[in-house]
């Protein structure tokens, strides 16, 4: 099943997906609620806006988010401020290799007092997961986690609970410590609305991090109350309903079937660097990932610079490189730039 489906195909206004459909007081709403977000953020972490864009655009679009860092970029502290931002309940799941897929999705208990089961929903049944370390559970672990993802609902017993709304999971990987892990499969990965990878904060940054952990001035702003799930579930409404015109949508499909050595102007020797191109969840990442862009920047409709500005997180990991890409160190932001600069923009 692909991404998006098995949803339903209309908001719940009624109003039809991608329609434009939207007025003047809502696009105003969603500023000032977006605004609020923004600012509870910035009042626990300083910078990594890269962090910020990822979050904000996953929660809204209706994603989740592979985050790729070292230790100590503020990944926690991102979360759980995502969390109260937006009133939500937050978990945190640690993956070791002895993780088991009940001890996330959750258990029967039997009880000996009343001779029955009694259901114990595991720490997936929030509005925002952390997913720490999520190379270091097992395949079994990693396919009940992403099972979960999907479908948007565990299975216990035989019975069906459905998970949070809104639900977003933030999953991070360690590229530094290998021992012991276990390697997410490209095509699991691609079930990831996007992957960012994370950088060290500039040196002013860090100084500011120095000077307001002294002074203890980390915390919510004065007077910025969070939002609610209720406005978070407006905001994705409202960016489904964000207009995509044809024109956007063939530019998007000719990316994708660029990455597969096809679209309207072929690139000489992708084959030899690409191994697999993006799939159609990847055009589907683009547009939606466009939508929420479009919906942040106050626009009830989507640009091509949209389309182009989060492209690495969208497609770094849908594009499964050669051996002899790897080999000479041919990135997958180098391989997308030169799928974007192949195709004409609209």
């Amino acid at each position: 099943m692909q991404e998006g489906e098995g949803r339903p195909s209309q908001p719940q206004s009624g109003k039809p997906r991608a329609g434009g459909d939207i007025t003047e007081q809502e696009l105003e709403r969603a500023r000032h609620l977006i605004r609020a977000v923004r600012e509870i953020y910035h009042g626990r972490v300083v910078g990594q806006e890269t962090l910020y864009s990822a979050l904000v655009t996953s929660l809204i679009a209706e994603g989740h988010v592979l985050l790729e860092s070292v230790p100590g970029l503020a990944k926690t502290t991102a979360a759980t401020t995502l969390a109260d931002a937006i009133s939500g309940t937050f978990s945190r799941i640690q993956c070791t290799p002895d993780l088991m897929p009940s001890d996330i999705v959750g258990t029967q208990i039997y009880s000996y007092e009343s001779s029955s089961f009694s259901t114990q929903l595991g720490p997936v049944h929030a509005n925002v997961v952390l997913l720490d370390e999520i190379n270091r559970s097992s395949a079994k672990t990693q396919s009940a986690m992403l099972e979960a993802m999907q479908e948007r609902q565990t299975s216990i017993g035989g019975k069906i609970y459905p998970l949070p709304d809104p639900f977003v999971v933030l999953a991070t990987q360690n590229p530094i410590e290998e021992e012991g892990t276990y390697v997410l499969p490209e095509a699991q990965m691609d079930r990831f609305l996007m992957k960012t990878v994370l950088y060290y904060p500039t040196p002013d940054q860090e100084v500011e991090i120095l000077t307001r952990t002294a002074e203890g001035s980390f915390g919510r702003p004065s007077g910025v109350n969070p939002v609610s799930t209720e406005d978070v579930l407006f905001l994705q409404e409202m960016a489904s309903n964000v207009y995509v015109d044809g024109a956007i949508k063939s530019y998007i499909v000719a990316l994708i079937n660029t990455t597969r050595g096809g679209g309207p102007r072929p690139i000489a020797g992708l084959k030899n660097q690409i191994r697999v191109g993006a799939s159609p969840r990847g055009g589907l990442a683009l547009m939606r990932v466009a939508q929420a862009l479009a919906l942040q920047a106050g626009r009830s409709y989507v640009v091509p610079d949209d389309v182009k500005a989060l492209r690495y997180a969208v497609l770094r990991h849908r594009l499964v490189r050669t051996y002899d890409a790897m080999a000479n160190d041919v990135t997958p932001e180098t391989l997308i730039d030169s799928v974007f600069s192949a195709v004409p923009s609209p």
